[in-house]
């Protein structure tokens, strides 16, 4: 489970869609790092039940872009997704490591089966 209450967005559509106004910053072309890397248990238009951590997003386009991007469909924790330092890194691939070890960090643990 993705949980983020931080203020980021999908890098890989910022030349389609503008980037973020409140970081100042753009997103990375051809990345979608944030639209692959974690899971979203909420649902998303084509994909109901959400998607696990590492599956592309099926709204992700051919160009690393969200087909969703500013659509009241676009599913809220997406929406809080903003472009930042930090979490893009240099590279798509700095940028998945990044995502990769915060959904590590935020997903609960479970629970070991009593038999």
């Amino acid at each position: 489970m993705f949980v983020l209450s931080l203020s980021l967005d999908c890098p890989g559509i910022g030349d389609v869609h503008g980037g973020d106004s409140i970081t100042g910053m753009d997103c990375r072309p051809g990345c979608g790092a944030c639209c692959t890397a974690p899971s979203i248990t909420s649902p998303i238009p084509g994909m109901p039940q959400g998607k696990p951590a590492g599956m592309p997003c099926v709204q992700l386009d051919p160009r690393q872009g969200c087909r969703l991007f500013g659509r009241a469909e676009r599913p809220a924790v997406c929406v809080s997704l903003q472009p930042q330092a930090e979490m893009c890194g240099r590279s798509r691939e700095q940028a998945m490591a990044w995502l990769d070890a915060l959904e590590r960090q935020t997903t609960p643990q479970r629970e070991p089966a009593t038999t």
